[in-house]
């Protein structure tokens, strides 16, 4: 009997009346939770009864830990359920109930015998990155329906006066959680955030365009769906510089971060202390400088040369950026934060609204290969270079390279990068 209940060693009569209390309102909320589980895995609902009660006590009587988390999860059940979806086996039959046990019992001992694997971590990784891309793709093809016609810009500014105050926020926060709590916890709560989440936006109502076929979605659906994409940006030439500019900076601007870093940890005189100062100075930039653009309307035609002016002056400023003392580097971070942000919610703004609603999703999409493209390509590179030479001559040389990028694309195309910025 020593083997059952150990942690049930020097309990206190006190603690009864607050612990059954406690397990009378968890299983007031798991019970008819593991019902629903059970029937989405293909189960009548009374092995969810089973489930959230029978395991559990079961778990208690052995476990040695005074604390632990037990209980019913959505994930295996949505799995369980496709699994028998796929099998073509009808959820709630007897069959179901023959299959479900074995499926289950496999997954127990793959789950005994097997460590961590690097391969499943690096699948898991893989597949959130795709996640990511997806919710990243859904929020910029969406969002532009979402904001009333003529507030574009303003739209456009309050999310981007949200990203880097929460950013500035949550670094040092996290932070402090990681050594608190652990990652265990942290993405415990990131996943619940993420849940909820998901249920806010399931509250909007949006009338989207529905495709004119109802056949099923193909590969070779799929594959013509990106061929009318990239027509339509073959005749879109002010779309086409934009696209390939951003491209070009992004990728410089993924490649400098770690050189800053090198630079700020091995030059004299200079702390990584002082580059998280240096960051902050940015954000808050780009923050004033999206709440300037909200209560500021620049006229259509003149949003191309302000935002023309703002590339050019960015990356003259990304040149000189590790020559300067620091607090210099300091005015020069903040100033370029205020005058990136507000060319970005320009950019966004126009692009978005140019690109027809039934071919945006697709455009982006495209916009975003190019981008993790230009990023991979260039973070090399700059990496090469620091290999090779001092690191202020790689970012000077990074901002030259973006620089030239903006004269021919931007400029050198004026006409059709000015199409865009001024329709509508």
């Amino acid at each position: 009997m020593r083997y059952l209940f150990p942690t049930g060693k020097g309990y206190q009569r006190k603690w009864l009346g607050q612990d059954v209390l406690s397990g009378v309102v968890i299983a007031a909320v798991s019970i008819p939770i593991s019902m629903g589980y059970a029937q989405i895995a293909g189960l009548p609902a009374v092995y969810g009864l089973y489930g959230s009660l029978l395991p559990v006590i079961l778990f208690a009587l052995l476990s040695t830990s005074p604390q632990f988390i037990f209980g019913v999860d959505a994930a295996p059940a949505a799995m369980i359920g496709g699994v028998l979806g796929g099998m073509g086996i009808a959820m709630g039959s007897a069959e179901a109930e023959r299959v479900v046990p074995v499926l289950t019992f496999y997954v127990g001992i793959w789950l005994l015998l097997f460590d961590f694997s690097y391969v499943g971590y690096l699948a898991i990784s893989l597949l959130l990155s795709c996640l990511g891309a997806i919710d990243e793709l859904a929020f910029t093809s969406i969002y532009p329906e979402l904001i009333p016609e003529g507030a574009e810009e303003k739209g456009y500014a309050v999310s981007s006066m949200l990203y880097p105050v929460l950013k500035v926020i949550m670094t040092p926060l996290a932070a402090v959680l990681l050594d608190t709590i652990g990652v265990a916890w942290i993405l415990i709560a990131q996943s619940g955030l993420s849940l909820a989440a998901a249920v806010t936006e399931s509250c909007i109502r949006l009338d989207e365009t529905e495709r004119k076929q109802h056949t099923p979605y193909t590969p070779r659906a799929w594959i013509e769906d990106i061929r009318e994409a990239v027509q339509y940006l073959k005749k879109e030439r002010g779309l086409r510089s934009i696209y390939g500019y951003m491209a070009v900076t992004n990728g410089v601007s993924s490649g400098f971060s770690p050189i800053l870093v090198a630079f700020f940890r091995t030059f004299p005189g200079f702390t990584a202390a002082m580059y998280s100062a240096f960051s902050v100075v940015e954000f808050a930039g780009r923050t004033i400088g999206s709440a300037m653009q909200y209560r500021i309307k620049i006229p259509a035609k003149k949003k191309y040369g302000f935002t023309f002016f703002v590339y050019q002056f960015y990356e003259a400023m990304d040149m000189c950026l590790l020559w300067l003392p620091y607090p210099l580097m300091l005015i020069n971070r903040g100033i370029c934060g205020f005058l990136g942000s507000n060319s970005a919610i320009l950019r966004s703004s126009a692009v978005q609204r140019y690109i027809p609603e039934r071919l945006r999703s697709r455009v982006n999409a495209l916009n975003s290969v190019l981008l993790t493209a230009g990023a991979s390509v260039f973070s090399l590179l700059m990496g090469f270079l620091g290999e090779v030479l001092d690191y202020r001559w790689c970012v000077t040389l990074g901002g030259a390279a973006t620089l030239l990028a903006c004269r021919f694309l931007i400029g050198g195309r004026r006409q059709d990068v000015r199409k865009v910025y001024e329709a509508g």
